[in-house]
């Protein structure tokens, strides 16, 4: 199946949304980027999801000048995207990155805490007695030669050895 249109006009609505943010001269605006975007089936509202790069007085005075600047968004868009209605615009922080960076973190952390204990643990190993450098059975068999292994105390001559006299 095909790509709909909700979905062609939500990738136009997130590539032009993107574009104007980039372009505005607003110093309130800091390093933002468009990661998603919701449309409503009635296409008359839209999410635009935008995640803010600074500290949290540095998003919300970001997010406050994109509320502001939500009039001047939805006329441009408006002009570049040729539809019935223009959609109402609503911007939402995205936290996803720093959620998705955090988990990263704490996935290297917990990695870096197995290959410590895992080295530990090693270390501890090679210094006690290894059962199966001490010669302990390995669970294979031995048989003596001539003798086929098909079980133990069986001492049935083997294929090889049948020939042989004895």
């Amino acid at each position: 199946m095909g790509v709909t249109r909700s979905q062609r006009l939500r990738e136009e609505l997130k590539r032009e949304c993107s574009d104007i943010l980039r372009k505005m001269k607003d110093p309130r605006i800091g390093f933002v980027s468009v990661t998603d975007a919701e449309i409503s089936q009635d296409l008359r509202h839209v999410k635009i999801f935008v995640s803010v790069f600074g500290d949290a007085e540095e998003k919300e005075r970001t997010l406050a000048a994109l509320e502001h600047a939500r009039g001047f968004v939805r006329t441009e868009i408006g002009k570049r995207i040729r539809l019935r209605h223009t959609p109402e615009i609503v911007f939402r922080l995205d936290d996803s990155i720093e959620r998705g960076h955090r988990i990263n973190t704490l996935l290297r952390s917990v990695v870096g805490e197995q290959r410590g204990n895992d080295a530990s643990a090693a270390g501890r190993a090679s210094s006690g007695p290894d059962p199966a450098a001490a010669g302990a059975d390995t669970g294979t068999a031995h048989s003596p030669a001539g003798t086929t292994d098909s079980g133990p105390g069986t001492g049935a001559p083997s294929e090889e050895g049948a020939d042989e006299p004895r």
